[in-house]
This record gives structure tokens, C-alpha cells and sequence, in this order.
């Protein structure tokens, strides 16, 4: 897909945040929780006034993939220090906390130049590491980390309610 270019995220931009984070989510990972499980988690993880705080928060930096319609078509989110420090020796990680796109455009590209995105933006600010993490059984998202460099380091828990999910933690030495 050549129709799309990356920018910086608004404030004004965390409803169709939001959307895209709910969207996408509940396409790869509804049917594995209850729907109170999974409601309660997207309304906590992709609330859009929780997401509009995050994007004015500099500890988080987040890169949308738009169309010529400056339409959301993907995005990507940065903590600045990554959740998951203490499983490494990496003495400056960054965490990989999101990168979702519209679910009909998987393979399209917008991951790969999200990705890119983040990896320079790691660098620029002087991570010595990406830390990120990817439920055991997406094969295909693990395939795609891999691509880049991305080890498995530690198996850790991902809750969505009342279900644990068994997910690994991959880590990209800068």
C-alpha cells in the first residue's frame, strides 16, 4: 500500500484512536475472552479520554499511518520506559505497546513503516532496547517480530479480566 504517510498523533485524534485500538483488538483476540472480560478491557484500555491523556503525556509517543484523507488506517505506541525493564539487562528499553492497523489492511505495509518508525525513534532517543509483548499464539505477529531481530526473553501473563493469557516478551538489542 503506497497511499498513506506517517505523522505525529493530537489529542483530537484519541476517538479514532480508540476505534481503531477496539477494532483491532477485538478482530485478533475477541473470541478468546468472555464478553465481560473483554468489554471491561477495551473500555479501560482504549477509553478515549484515557487515550487523549496518553498522547499529551510525553512519556508516551504515538505515530499514526494516514491516508490522503488523513483517515486513521494504523498506529503505533511508545512508552518511553518499557514496563518490562526489569526482565533485561538492557539498561534503557523502550516498550512497543501497541501497533495495530485496520484489520483489512494487514499486509499491506503500514506495519512494517510503523515498525521502521519505532525503531528509529528507539534509537534517536537512546534506547539500548524494544521490549514488547505478543500472546503465545499469534504466530503471525511473532513472525513479523522476528523479521526485525525480536528474541524471546521471558514468558510473562497478560490479563484481559478474569483470563490470564500466556504471553512472551521479545526484546531488540539497539
Amino acid at each position: 500500500m503506497e497511499d498513506f504517510r506517517l505523522r505525529d498523533a493530537a489529542v483530537a485524534d484519541a476517538a479514532a484512536l480508540s476505534a481503531l485500538g477496539r477494532s483491532s483488538f477485538d478482530a485478533a483476540f475477541g473470541h478468546l475472552y468472555r464478553p465481560e472480560d473483554l468489554a471491561g478491557f477495551l473500555d479501560t484500555a482504549h477509553d478515549p479520554a484515557a487515550v487523549a491523556a496518553e498522547i499529551a503525556d510525553p512519556a508516551f509517543i504515538h505515530r499514526l499511518a494516514v491516508d490522503a484523507d488523513d483517515s486513521l488506517l494504523g498506529y503505533c505506541k511508545l512508552n518511553a520506559v518499557s514496563a518490562y525493564a526489569g526482565y533485561s539487562d538492557a539498561t534503557a528499553p523502550i516498550g512497543l505497546s501497541q501497533l495495530y492497523t485496520d484489520p483489512a489492511l494487514t499486509g499491506k505495509g503500514l506495519g512494517a513503516a510503523l515498525m521502521d518508525w519505532a525503531l528509529d525513534t528507539a534509537r534517536d532517543r537512546g534506547a539500548d532496547a524494544v521490549q514488547l509483548s505478543v500472546w503465545s499464539e499469534n504466530f503471525g505477529a511473532q513472525k513479523f517480530y522476528q523479521r526485525y531481530g525480536f528474541t524471546k526473553i521471558a514468558d510473562i501473563d497478560f490479563w484481559v479480566g478474569s483470563h490470564r493469557d500466556d504471553e512472551f516478551l521479545y526484546e531488540l538489542r539497539l
